[in-house]
């Protein structure tokens, strides 16, 4: 998936005006994805804004309770890229 599909994807859980996911890693999108399915499913008033990468650290600007095991789960993954064979 891309950041394009992503967005497109989560857009209705997007405030109005925000860009949204702005990080091209695909296996950020790829957790991120996940994340959201659960999210919206037991949190009816979830919303998020922007999902960047500032100070060399993600940010993610939710009303979501997991917004810190995200941006922790996301910096692990962006440091820690897989290895190609």
């Amino acid at each position: 998936m891309t950041i394009k599909e992503f967005n497109a994807k989560w857009q209705r859980y997007r405030t109005e005006g925000a860009y949204g996911l702005d990080i091209d890693d695909p296996n950020v999108i790829d957790y991120l994805d996940k994340e959201f399915l659960q999210e919206s499913e037991r949190n009816a008033r979830f919303y998020y804004s922007q999902i960047k990468v500032k100070c060399g650290t993600s940010r993610i600007y939710t009303n979501s309770l997991q917004k810190m095991k995200w941006e922790e789960t996301i910096d692990k993954i962006m440091m820690n890229p897989p290895k190609k064979d």
